[in-house]
């Protein structure tokens, strides 16, 4: 994962989201490892959304080499997770994961990769494992914003959790206040409490 790689582009691009978004009525999408903004509002359902900007195009050449050097060095987690990264970005969502997955077996320990597939599972209409992937890369790391971020954002719209959107919003706040992550999570709230005034998301720590 890039240090930018999963910070909005537009830190305000949250809050106007979930402004305008009635409950049943819309859902967004995470923040993706390439920085992009969420995706554009969608009729409300557990799967995930599609992209509105054009996905990177896909390098096959560098595709082909990275599988080689994969290929070649087993156990080296680090081609894995560049294929993933590649794939991500194409948004062939399917092929990041498998490439992710390989990679946290050799570094199951490594929170931004975990966070990373974590995304990808959302993005592939799976938000309870997407989820679950976000609690483990806390596991690994409880102060992780960049995957607190994201778990709030799968639980408000993956989920319609607010309640559990806002309680991962607010710890982002507490951890990193003046972060990119936590201006996020503050605009998230107040556009939360906004939307849903009284549905028990009040205060932003």
């Amino acid at each position: 994962m890039r240090a930018e790689s999963i910070v909005f582009a537009l830190a305000g691009v949250l809050f106007g989201l979930i402004t305008g978004w009635v409950l049943g009525s819309q859902q967004a999408g995470p923040v993706s490892r390439s920085a992009a903004p969420p995706v554009a509002a969608a009729p409300a359902q557990t799967s995930a959304p599609q992209a509105t900007a054009a996905p990177a195009v896909l390098d096959q050449s560098k595709v082909q080499s990275l599988r080689a050097v994969a290929e070649q060095n087993p156990k080296d987690a680090e081609p894995r997770v560049q294929l993933g990264n590649l794939f991500f970005d194409a948004e062939r969502y399917s092929d990041a994961i498998t490439w992710y997955e390989a990679a946290l077996t050799l570094t199951p320990r490594d929170a931004n990769v975990s966070t990373d597939l974590g995304v990808a599972y959302y993005y592939t209409s799976q938000p309870d494992r997407a989820i679950q992937q976000f609690q483990h890369s806390l596991s690994l790391d409880p102060r992780h914003t960049k995957t607190l971020l994201n778990l709030g954002i799968v639980k408000a719209f993956g989920k319609q959790d607010l309640d559990g959107a806002a309680e991962a919003w607010k710890q982002v706040i507490a951890l990193a206040p003046d972060t990119p992550e936590g201006q996020a999570a503050r605009r998230a709230l107040q556009g939360l409490q906004k939307a849903h005034p009284g549905g028990g998301t009040s205060g932003n720590g």
